[in-house]
């Protein structure tokens, strides 16, 4: 990363680049994020408050001192590395609460890119995968990205309720339509009125249900139990299922005419094993989020705690991995960061000794370092030689692990001149620079 040193005592003129504020405002045009630190005899405030208005990030007064130079360098590396991080974080942090999806994996980029667009529209989605996988999820995205977000809605699981109580439940009644009719009752597409009705396992449904699905879809109205009186309806409909629909129309369980009027466009959730690189980052957030719950003081994982979470399968998928997490905390004896004893013993003394299930190896490997790295400088304060320690690595091997996988977040504001490696002939220059404006001072 760049640094651009500017000496504010240079002649000042408002149309040549001679003048250190017509170069400061090209550069902050042109490299914005690129850190400029001025120098000057400071015996104007005026000066030095507008270089700083115009986007210095430090100033230091002549002469200058290498050691002090050193840590403005250091100060202005960091800080635009962590505004670096900090905007790639909000984008993130935007992305999971206006979505509710977490993941920095492909597949949940494509799962992102595809939600925001069919979001926009009025369509039918199918949305597909293993159970535990988050469908119920991506249906509520959809509908509070979309313009029905202010209107309904409606959540109904067909394998929560007996055959024969299906259609009462989706379509409603009139009063005297059974014997326990004993008033008009609507159904969950009337609830679901201008907003979006998720039928969830929609594989369930019988076939007898199915003509009455789509002719809602077709004709946009519903037709309550005991009543001959077609009702419009505006809802949008996204289905999910855990079953193959193709395999199960060829076998005849489900009408082929309906399929194709409900996966116009379909959501494929991938299962947790295709992308393990995810499971520290929706570790943190359960274990964040079930702190607040239950009101517990857990702060982190352990490293070797991680280590476990990256050998399992995860046949549950995402919901596994939740109450994986929520089984911990609760039984956890109120440490500050979760160990493996917390953790079911079907997972204790689970380490990385194999290939990671699913995804690009590299890509996996890699996130899990970067959590077991930051797991133990969080549970240490930033202790490097401690972390060190912990991981069972030497502090100079952590120093390189740091660069490697870019962890910028724990490195200390003033840092000794001895971790910044400055070449010599970068020393050398420095000096001379130095030397150079501290005889112009005195010239001066």
């Amino acid at each position: 990363m760049g640094v651009v040193l500017l000496n504010l005592d240079a002649k000042q003129s408002t149309a040549t680049s001679e003048d250190p504020f017509f170069f400061l405002r090209a550069l902050s045009e042109r490299t914005p994020s690129l850190p400029v630190i001025a120098y000057g005899s400071g015996r104007s405030r005026e000066i030095v408050v507008r270089a700083f208005r115009e986007g210095i990030s430090d100033f230091l007064e002549q002469p200058l001192d290498v050691q002090e130079l050193k840590f403005a360098l250091n100060r202005a590396c960091r800080h635009a590395s962590l505004a670096k991080d900090l905007a790639a974080a909000q984008n993130t942090l935007a992305c999971v609460h206006v979505e509710g999806l977490l993941g920095n994996s492909r597949a949940m980029d494509h799962v992102n890119d595809v939600v925001r667009k069919v979001a926009a529209v009025g369509t039918t989605v199918l949305i597909t995968g293993e159970s535990g996988t988050g469908k119920g999820v991506v249906a509520r995205a959809i509908h509070r990205l979309s313009p029905r977000t202010n209107k309904p809605f409606v959540e109904f699981a067909l394998c929560a309720f007996p055959e024969s109580l299906i259609e009462d439940e989706l379509f409603g009644h009139e009063r005297g339509a059974f014997t326990a009719a004993i008033g008009m009752r609507k159904g969950r597409f009337e609830e679901a009125n201008g907003g979006t009705i998720f039928l969830d396992e929609i594989g369930e449904l019988p076939l007898h249900l199915q003509v009455k699905l789509l002719h809602v879809l077709q004709e946009r109205t519903i037709q309550r139990l005991g009543s001959n009186t077609q009702h419009p309806v505006d809802v949008r409909v996204i289905c999910a299922t855990n079953r193959n629909l193709e395999k199960l129309m060829q076998e005849g369980g489900f009408r082929s005419d309906l399929f194709f009027r409900l996966s116009v466009v379909s959501v494929q959730m991938p299962p947790l094993r295709e992308r393990s690189e995810d499971v520290p980052l929706l570790a943190e957030f359960f274990l964040k989020m079930f702190a607040k719950v239950h009101s517990k003081k857990a702060q982190g994982l352990s490293p070797a705690y991680i280590s476990a979470l990256a050998t399992h399968s995860w046949p549950g998928n995402v919901r596994e991995l939740q109450n994986v997490i929520e089984r911990s905390l609760v039984l956890s004896n109120g440490e500050k960061y979760l160990s493996v004893r917390d953790l079911p013993p079907a997972l204790q003394g689970l380490i990385i000794t194999e290939e990671i299930p699913g995804g690009p190896f590299q890509q996996s490997v890699q996130s899990y370092k970067r959590e077991l790295v930051r797991s133990a400088l969080r549970m240490h304060s930033g202790n490097k030689l401690r972390a060190a320690r912990e991981l069972g690595i030497s502090r100079c091997y952590l120093h390189r692990l740091l660069n490697q996988l870019k962890i910028t977040e724990f490195s200390d504001e003033l840092v000794e001149a001895a971790e910044i490696p400055i070449p010599d002939s970068l020393e050398a220059g420095l000096l001379s620079t130095a030397h150079a404006a501290a005889g112009s001072g005195k010239a001066n």
